[in-house]
């Protein structure tokens, strides 16, 4: 059977943001896969060398809307520590309790989004009411339902009542017996285990090969989380386990989210009743000492992590995330080995993918070594060249729309 090329993406109804992959077909089986990054690239990381250190952290919050507040706490602990901060108690525990309910919105909205990839929209319609729960909450605690701005250098910028605490704990305890069902439809229901069992399957070994993280990675043995290794925070106050599957498929990679979802509960309730009193601030410098520091921090999706340098003045001078969708990324093409077409979309929803905080820049060396940015105008004609080398021209398609346009 001959072999077949097909582009998925940039712009595709299956993918929710820009993102570029070709696929090569024998018949309906995968061959192989080639992804390409830099559709939305927003020079965040550039952007925060003309701004304070305050300003940068409330830009590097909408490095993912999903996980505002872990950019913002990996970030701000980088600073804290170069300018030597003690964070109150209160302010620790505050910032993990927001870190675990934003787990449960991530976790509660891929749910969804897996659902909604096997044609499961009712699992979709259920957890996202319960994923609205969850917003309303971070609305009142934080006063807003995404990028919460929740952080700043020295602490936290709201204090919680008793009341809003006790709200969190009712709010907890219904999403709690709604999980058990989930997790019942989705280890029970025949069509659910048929349809994510043996896809996307990526070995132990592969998994360590490719360095893959977070949810992706523990679905597949990797016994690995910051949260226990490196704690920060309050975790290493916390008790929890790890939830570690060798399924190692998408349906490993569901079951994961979902009892990670019943660890966060208990979390939830331990950080409320250990919440200590006293300040959510201390005292920071406007200018930062010189020096450097690298955060890490469990996110979501999995490990996080910020790299800042300062130079003494009140802006970094180098800031680098790696968010990750970037380390998980690369082992997409080894899941989809000899998968059909038709699980594609469920076999990258499955790393849950955020393609905005992971797509780079792309810089040319010319020949005597020296280093030079892509302009648009070069960008545009390299990209026209690369897919009529694709067997992909539109340049009749251009011609009949400004034909039709005059």
């Amino acid at each position: 059977m001959a072999r077949v090329t097909i582009p998925i993406g940039p712009q595709h109804p299956a993918l929710k943001e820009p993102e570029s992959f070709i696929v090569t077909l024998n018949g309906e089986n995968i061959v192989n896969l080639d992804m390409r990054l830099g559709y939305n690239h927003r020079g965040i990381e550039k952007a925060c060398e003309q701004r304070t250190y305050v300003q940068a952290l409330y830009l590097l919050e909408r490095v993912c809307g999903i996980c505002s507040h872990s950019h913002s706490s990996c970030f701000i602990q980088a600073v804290e520590e170069i300018a030597g901060l003690q964070l109150p108690p209160r302010a620790v525990y505050i910032r993990t309790l927001i870190a675990e309910l934003e787990r449960v919105h991530s976790h509660l909205l891929w749910l969804g989004v897996a659902g909604h990839e096997i044609g499961f929209d009712t699992l979709l319609m259920y957890s996202w009411r319960d994923r609205e729960a969850i917003m309303d909450l971070f609305a009142s605690l934080t006063g807003n339902r995404v990028n919460y701005g929740m952080n700043t250098l020295g602490g936290v910028r709201r204090d919680f009542t008793k009341e809003q605490l006790t709200e969190v704990l009712k709010v907890i305890d219904i999403c709690e017996e709604r999980t058990k069902y989930y997790i019942e439809v989705c280890t029970q229901e025949p069509t659910v285990i048929n349809r994510l069992s043996g896809v996307g399957t990526l070995s132990h070994d592969d998994a360590v090969r490719l360095g893959t993280i977070g949810p992706t990675g523990r679905a597949s043995g990797v016994n690995k989380d910051v949260r226990r290794e490196d704690p920060y925070l309050a975790y290493g106050d916390l008790s929890f386990n790890v939830i570690v599957d060798n399924h190692n498929d998408v349906f490993g990679r569901a079951v994961v989210r979902l009892l990670e979802l019943m660890e966060t509960y208990k979390m939830i309730r331990q950080i409320i009743a250990k919440m200590p009193d006293g300040p959510i601030t201390v005292k920071a410098p406007r200018k930062v000492p010189a020096g450097e520091a690298f955060s890490r921090y469990e996110a979501p999706r999995g490990e996080d992590t910020h790299y800042v340098k300062g130079n003494g003045t009140d802006k970094p001078e180098r800031v680098r995330v790696r968010a990750p969708t970037l380390a998980n990324l690369q082992s997409v093409a080894k899941m989809l080995e000899n998968n059909n077409l038709a699980d594609l979309p469920i076999a990258i929803a499955a790393i849950d993918p955020c393609f905005s905080c992971t797509d780079r820049m792309i810089g040319t060396i010319s020949s005597t070594g020296a280093r030079d940015s892509i302009r648009w105008d070069n960008m545009r004609n390299y990209s026209i060249k690369w897919y009529r080398k694709q067997g992909i021209d539109f340049t009749d398609l251009n011609r009949k729309l400004a034909k039709k346009q005059e």
